[in-house]
């Protein structure tokens, strides 16, 4: 996950994504032996309705499916659209390919020809302009997002887009790297999409491509050595699924990967004891995040980790867990279980999807949830910035909700009817753009 994305410069290889996608698949054609391999290990399958499904019959309709442009059976349809991107897959190859990496190449086609998600992004854009708007006063939110004069600079810490929507750990982040002394500059926000919404849920490789390689040159501008990545689905969307596809000339890590290698200068300036009991809530899909979380977490002083509560996918979220709910569910009433504990004095979480998901079980289920970011800052003797969200939310009723952000709004120019953003919020903080939902913000026939 940490490999720069390709060696081979555009001007030398001028591939469309469109292009660069069917290659890729052709290369799975020829490699794969359809044993169903993947299909056996593959966790969602006792959950979706599959389990009574022949394996090597799943990964032959879907790649007999691709090759041949044609409807996909509906088990391998269903194989494909639940997939929560758990990797489990991966290693199980017995030919190395990258089942992952298929699977998303996979759904892009599919939504090519029966899009389920209708202007996910323009919707998705939106609605993070009104979270961000809600929570932050005009100066925090061009520091996330206002575009920075063009300099080099050491790092990008690269933001991605969702995560915009939970901004208080984004400046956890930047408070590390503002006391580690790093030179960098932040950039995300739809303005820097990886490209994943138009390719992936949408199927518009063509825009998706575009959007891909502007934010890459956007990237190489400020003659960065490393971008700092937070979210993992951009993470997964530049190094693996688009593996090979640019030549860049930093390397892209996630923003756990830097704190490590920086750990005995980091864990210097844990000075501020953290007397909690915590569980810590990981996921299997991007492995090597939660183990440096775990690691990092383990060096604050006062902290004691209870216990990890792993749950299967990449992380939470529409693009993650949710793909398949009934597991999910499964795997979540045991978390939430375990986090009402006596022993355990607070979840901790992963992600910013994560974040969000938890802080509103917690809210109801009577546990605390905090971001590991928050513990992080606190054993520097700092302050962590408070969460921006859960105040909200907390409030439990949206006219109110509106009444509270209209002075933010307002200032940030967001110009919103109150009726409709009355109307709309629930399906804002529910990121419902990638279920089909905010149609308001689609445009009107």
């Amino acid at each position: 996950m940490t490999e720069a994305i390709s060696r081979v410069k555009p001007a030398e290889n001028p591939l469309t994504m469109e292009t660069f996608v069917n290659q890729t698949l052709d290369d799975i054609f020829s490699a794969c032996t359809r044993c169903g391999r993947c299909v056996e290990v593959c966790p969602t399958v006792p959950f979706s309705g599959l389990s009574d499904a022949a394996p090597k019959d799943v990964i032959s309709d879907v790649l007999s499916s691709l090759r041949d442009d044609v409807t996909m059976s509906a088990d391998a349809d269903k194989w494909i659209s639940t997939c929560n991107g758990c990797g489990d897959c991966i290693p199980a190859c017995p030919e190395d390919i990258n089942v992952r990496q298929l699977i998303s190449m996979a759904n892009s086609k599919v939504a090519k020809n029966k899009d389920k998600t209708p202007y996910a992004f323009r919707k998705m854009a939106r609605a993070i302009r009104i979270m961000v708007g809600m929570q932050l006063i005009p100066d925090d939110v061009a520091r996330l997002l206002r575009p920075k004069a063009v300099r080099d600079a050491d790092v990008i810490f690269y933001t991605g887009c969702n995560p915009i929507r939970t901004p208080h750990v984004l400046f956890n982040v930047m408070t590390m790297l503002d006391e580690l002394d790093v030179d960098y500059e932040v950039m995300g926000g739809t303005s820097a999409c990886c490209g994943v919404v138009h390719s992936k849920w949408e199927g518009d490789l063509k825009t998706g491509g575009r959007v891909t390689e502007r934010t890459l040159h956007k990237f190489g501008d400020f003659k960065p050595q490393k971008v700092l990545n937070w979210c993992p689905t951009c993470q997964i969307h530049l190094t693996e699924t688009l593996k090979g596809y640019r030549k860049v000339e930093f390397s892209f890590d996630h923003i756990t990967k830097f704190l490590l290698e920086r750990e005995e200068e980091l864990i210097s300036r844990f000075t501020t004891p953290v007397n909690m009991q915590v569980a810590v809530h990981t996921h299997s899909g991007v492995p090597e995040v939660g183990a440096a979380v775990m690691r990092l977490l383990r060096a604050v002083p006062g902290l004691t980790i209870v216990e990890e509560l792993q749950e299967p996918a990449y992380m939470c979220g529409a693009s993650g867990s949710e793909k398949a709910l009934e597991m999910k569910e499964h795997y979540r009433a045991k978390t939430v279980e375990r986090s009402k504990c006596n022993d355990i004095d607070a979840l901790v979480t992963l992600y910013h999807a994560c974040h969000l998901q938890l802080s509103s079980d917690g809210r109801k289920h009577g546990f605390q949830t905090i971001n590991y970011t928050d513990i992080l800052v606190r054993a520097m003797g700092l302050e962590p910035c408070p969460d921006t969200v859960e105040p909200y939310r907390a409030i439990g009723d949206w006219e109110q909700m509106v009444h509270e952000a209209k002075p933010y709004l307002e200032a940030n120019n967001i110009d919103i009817d109150t009726e409709e953003l009355i109307a709309v919020l629930p399906e804002v903080f529910t990121s419902a753009e990638f279920k089909g939902g905010l149609c308001r913000f689609a445009p009107q026939a």
